[in-house]
């Protein structure tokens, strides 16, 4: 019972400092968004924007008001949904961040799971061969891959793979001569197979591996090496060591002793990853042409459209902030070392 209180107590207290760190980024957010300009009204608006649009803007988002009333129709804004209209595309701005960020959602989930898949595989190898040339190539290979350039290494696979080996497409979600299935949960690979769609969901398949590897590729170190150090921490152990003078099989021992064991930092900073992912994903949407957040953050980027990128921002930050909560979570929950401050 004193254990679940002290579980309890650390989620309440990591919500409450990871509420505070919302509202502290938002808050900056918009200092920022009003010190960038002196006119703020004629950022929001567009670089094109008529003087009657302008003053639409300084109506519409209390511009005219003390800066402590704005922060308060800025932040009721945010949390209500309404970001206003985007000034390029004249749509509004909440509906075209709820239109392309499960496209993102798809991508990242399906890179996410080609980097467990790989990443735990291979720093399980590389640590059962602590030392060997196997440890030595994998580690040479995640190092690579992590310290590669994200634009170069994607420019790569778009020439490699879709142009020397035209084995997949060079970009898109699925093919032009395909209608998208009905909209359900967005994302285009599961409304169809939900629709029975069985060519949209082998040709949405055939779309996603691209870039859904190449994204992995760029970021399956992490997992790897995290693995590998785990699992190189319980290798020794007492516990293991007795395993084996009881006669246990070595692959029992791997398997049910190390392995186990050795993967905690890992199951916690796969939650930490996917916010990396859905972060750290605009060159590649951009050069596969997926039609994720992240493309539309390098447009807005490109098309100087504040209004976009300021709300996407605070989007970005939020799910970093929730990707560590979930993480810290995890972690005291597979450790409970962690919410009693380290003490054995």
């Amino acid at each position: 019972m004193e254990g679940k209180q002290e579980l309890l107590y650390f989620i309440l207290k990591r919500i409450a400092v990871s509420v505070l760190v919302i509202l502290g980024t938002i808050f900056i957010v918009f200092l920022i968004s009003h010190y960038l300009n002196p006119n703020p009204a004629a950022l929001w608006a567009g670089p094109k924007a008529r003087p009657s649009t302008i003053a639409s803007v300084i109506r519409r988002y209390g511009l005219n008001q003390p800066i402590w009333v704005q922060l308060y129709y800025f932040v009721r804004d945010f949390f209500t949904g309404n970001f206003g209209t985007d000034p390029v595309t004249g749509l509004s701005i909440s509906s075209e961040i709820f239109f392309y960020f499960p496209n993102t959602i798809e991508l990242v989930l399906t890179s996410l799971v080609i980097i467990v898949l790989f990443g735990v595989g291979l720093g399980y190898i590389a640590a059962i061969n602590f030392g060997t040339k196997k440890d030595a190539l994998i580690r040479i290979l995640y190092t690579a891959a992590w310290a590669s350039p994200t634009f170069l290494v994607s420019i790569l696979a778009v020439i490699i793979f879709s142009s020397y080996i035209p084995i997949f497409p060079s970009g898109g979600m699925y093919s032009p001569i395909y209608i998208p299935p009905p909209r359900i949960t967005g994302l285009f690979i599961l409304d169809s197979l939900i629709n029975l769609n069985f060519g949209d969901f082998t040709d949405g398949i055939y779309h996603i591996i691209l870039p859904a590897f190449t994204l992995a590729f760029l970021n399956f170190g992490i997992i790897t090496r995290i693995s590998r150090n785990g699992i190189l921490g319980v290798k020794w152990l007492p516990y293991v060591k007795s395993a084996k003078a009881r006669g246990l099989d070595q692959k029992q021992v791997n398997r049910h002793h190390i392995l186990r064991n050795g993967l905690i930092e890992s199951n916690t900073v796969i939650a930490v990853m996917f916010g990396w992912l859905i972060t750290g994903d605009v060159i590649v949407e951009e050069i596969f042409s997926w039609p994720g957040i992240g493309k539309f953050a390098y447009s807005a980027i490109v098309g100087d459209d504040y209004p976009v990128l300021i709300f996407i921002v605070i989007t970005f930050t939020i799910l970093v902030i929730v990707a560590n909560l979930i993480a810290d979570i995890m972690y005291a929950v597979l450790d409970p070392r962690i919410r009693l401050g380290g003490e054995e």
